[in-house]
């Protein structure tokens, strides 16, 4: 690195710097991951389905624990993809493909259980309105 070089690589001042760069990584994340965007969409398609059918503040808290467990355990996917990566020099390395491996499946069990929620919460609600 010259001396030109802008890149910080020192620990954040305050905390504005340290939220800029948060924003800086949610902004990333929407960009480069696909599976990320495919995950707001379905938060926000939730959240119509919850405000459309007027759900209780506890199905709101529910709905927003897995809505962000789901987008904690995307984040801590792609840190792992891309720590593994550049550690590995991108070649193939049987424990970079478990760190993967598990990392993804967090994700997964993570959908699994927002998906469980959305359907205890919503499918009965949906219900009622058909028998009406």
């Amino acid at each position: 690195m010259g001396s030109n070089d802008k890149h910080q690589v020192t620990k954040n001042h305050h905390l504005f710097q340290a939220m800029g760069h948060a924003f800086d990584g949610i902004v990333a994340m929407l960009r480069e991951e696909r599976n990320m965007r495919f995950h707001v969409l379905a938060a926000m398609l939730a959240v119509v389905i919850g405000w459309y059918l007027k759900i209780s503040t506890e199905d709101w808290l529910w709905i927003l624990l897995v809505v962000f467990l789901v987008f904690a355990a995307e984040f801590l996917n792609t840190v792992t993809e891309a720590v593994t990566d550049l550690l590995s020099n991108h070649h193939y390395d049987i424990n970079v493909k478990k760190a993967k491996d598990v990392a993804a499946g967090g994700v997964l069990l993570a959908a699994l259980f927002a998906v469980a929620v959305g359907l205890i919460i919503f499918v009965p609600r949906f219900y009622a309105l058909v028998i009406r």
